[in-house]
C-alpha cells in the first residue's frame, strides 16, 4: 500500500517505522528538514521537505497514486486542510487526521462529511478513556477492550502470598470455570505465551482475558482490590487529556480535583468543567499536593507536559499515598525496564494509542479474506499484539475444530464472540462466519484471520 504521512513528530516517526516494517511504500512530508534527518539516517523510506497543505507538494509526493494519507502534525487545522486537499487531489485516496482540540472533536462528524475525512483520531480523548477504565479496576496495570466493551484483556501482577503462587495455568483456568484465560506470562523479565503446564509465581505479570462482568469476581478471588470503589481522584496538569478525563470522571459521579499552575488555563477549565474542582497551583510543590489532600485520594494521575515531572510526581504519590491508584503519562521517554519497575503505577502514552489506531485502520484496508481488524493493541513494549478480527466470509479457518488447524507458533486464540455468547475456546471449538475472534501473538503484522495459520 502506498501511504503518505504528513508530520514528522514522535507519532509520525513511529508510524513510519512500523508501517515500513510491515512492507508499505511510505513517503514522509515535513516542512522542517532537520526533523526529517533522523528518518533519513534510520529508515529506508521517501522523505520530502515541504508543506503538506500544498497541492503541488502532495502532487510531487504522488498523491494521485496514494492509497492513504495520514496527517499527524501538531496543528489540527493543518491536518484537516491537508486531508481536504488530498481528498480532492487524490484518486479515491483515504485520509486520517489527528484532531486534538475539543471544539473540533465535538464537531468531527460534520467535519468528516464536509471535508471527506475517512477517519480521525483524538489521542488525548482516547488516552482519557483508557485512564478512566484503569480507574475502574484499580489493580490492573493495563486494560484493553474488545467486542465493543464486552470482553477485556487485563494485565495484572500476581500478589505476594497469592493462593495462585506455584499453580499451573490449566489449574488456574479450572478455578474460574474456563471463563478466564491467561494469554501472556512475564516471569523475571522473560515473556511467553503460556501453555497449560506453565507455572505461575507470585510477582509474575499476566495478561488475562474475560467477559467484563467477571472482572470484579476475578480480582476479588485473586485477593486484589477491584471491588474497592474509587471515589476521589487528583489530576496533576490541566492539558487536553486532563480536560477529557475530568469530564468523563465527573459525569460518572467521581469527585475530581485538578491542579493546574497556569491562571488562564485554570479559568478555562473552571468554565468547561463545572463539576470538577480546579485548583490554580503548582503540582510540583509537594506542600500543595498535601494541602489538597493527596494522602486521602483513591487515585492520582500525573498528566503534566513533562515526562520527568510526571514520574517524580507519581513517585511522591507512592510515598505519601501508597494505596492509591497511580497513573503516569509518558510521551517522549522510552518505556524501558527501568521505568516500568518504578512504583509509578500504570503508564499511559497518547502516542502509542494513536499508532495502534492507525495500524488497525491500515491493516483493515489491506486484508484479503474479509476479516477486518476491529481492534489492535501492542503489549509489553510492543513485544506482543492483541488483535480482534470480524469474520465476514467463510475460508480456511472456518468450520474446522481448532485442534485441527495448523496455527503459527507463539499464537493463542483467546476468545470467540458469537452473538450474545462469549466463548473461551477449547480445541474442539470452531470459528464460524460472523464471529469476532481475539488473538494474542508475538508474530507481528497479522492483517487477516487467515494469517493465524502457519505457512
Amino acid at each position: 500500500m502506498k501511504i503518505i504521512i504528513v508530520g514528522c513528530g514522535k507519532v509520525g516517526y513511529a508510524l513510519c517505522q512500523q508501517l515500513n516494517d510491515e512492507g508499505h511504500d511510505i513517503t514522509l512530508i515535513d516542512k522542517n528538514a532537520d526533523r526529517l534527518q533522523p528518518v533519513v539516517d534510520n529508515l529506508d523510506i521517501q522523505v520530502m521537505t515541504g508543506n503538506g497543505t500544498s497541492f503541488l507538494v502532495q502532487q510531487e509526493a504522488g498523491i494521485e497514486n496514494t492509497d492513504l494519507l495520514i496527517a499527524v502534525t501538531n496543528e489540527d487545522e493543518i491536518n484537516l486542510i491537508t486531508c481536504l486537499i488530498a481528498k480532492k487531489a487524490g484518486n479515491n485516496c483515504r485520509t486520517i487526521a489527528r484532531v486534538r482540540n475539543p471544539q473540533y472533536f465535538n464537531e468531527i462528524d460534520y467535519l468528516k462529511a464536509a471535508i471527506g475525512i475517512s477517519s480521525s483520531i483524538n489521542p488525548e480523548y482516547a488516552a482519557a478513556h483508557e485512564i478512566a477504565r484503569l480507574i475502574q479496576v484499580p489493580d490492573a496495570i493495563d486494560i484493553d477492550s474488545f467486542a465493543r466493551g464486552r470482553v477485556d484483556l487485563l494485565r495484572i501482577a500476581i500478589p505476594e502470598d497469592s493462593p495462585y503462587d506455584n499453580m499451573k495455568v490449566f489449574e488456574f483456568s479450572k478455578k474460574f470455570n474456563r471463563e478466564v484465560l491467561i494469554c501472556t506470562l512475564e516471569h523475571e523479565h522473560e515473556l511467553s505465551i503460556p501453555n497449560g503446564s506453565s507455572v505461575l509465581h507470585a510477582g509474575d505479570t499476566i495478561s488475562v482475558i474475560m467477559p467484563r462482568k467477571k472482572i470484579a469476581g476475578f480480582c476479588n478471588a485473586l485477593q486484589m482490590s477491584a471491588v474497592r470503589e474509587i471515589k476521589d481522584v487528583m489530576i496533576a496538569g490541566g492539558g487536553t487529556t486532563a480536560y477529557y478525563l475530568a469530564e468523563i470522571l465527573a459525569k460518572s459521579g467521581i469527585s475530581v480535583k485538578l491542579i493546574e499552575k497556569d491562571k488562564d488555563r485554570s479559568r478555562f477549565l473552571s468554565l468547561g468543567l463545572p463539576k470538577a474542582q480546579i485548583i490554580n497551583a503548582d503540582a510540583t510543590v509537594h506542600e500543595n499536593l498535601l494541602e489538597e489532600g493527596l494522602p486521602q485520594m483513591d487515585a492520582f494521575v500525573a498528566l503534566t507536559t513533562q515526562d520527568e515531572t510526571n514520574i517524580f510526581l507519581s513517585l511522591y504519590a507512592d510515598k505519601v499515598a501508597p494505596k492509591c491508584k497511580k497513573i503516569t503519562k509518558i510521551s517522549k521517554m522510552a518505556q524501558d525496564e527501568i521505568i516500568e519497575e518504578l512504583p509509578i503505577g500504570s503508564i499511559i502514552s497518547a502516542r502509542n494509542t494513536t499508532t495502534e489506531y492507525i495500524l488497525k485502520y491500515v491493516r483493515s484496508l489491506t486484508n484479503s479474506y474479509g476479516s477486518n481488524v476491529e481492534a489492535l493493541y501492542r503489549l509489553m513494549d510492543n513485544q506482543v499484539e492483541a488483535l480482534e478480527f470480524h469474520v465476514k466470509e467463510t475460508g480456511p479457518v472456518t468450520g474446522t475444530p481448532l485442534f485441527e488447524l495448523q496455527l503459527k507458533s507463539n499464537l493463542l486464540i483467546c476468545c470467540i464472540v458469537r452473538g450474545k455468547q462469549i466463548i473461551t475456546p477449547s480445541g474442539r471449538d470452531t470459528i464460524e462466519l460472523g464471529d469476532t475472534v481475539i488473538v494474542v501473538t508475538t508474530n507481528k503484522g497479522l492483517q487477516d484471520i487467515s494469517d493465524i495459520l502457519a505457512e
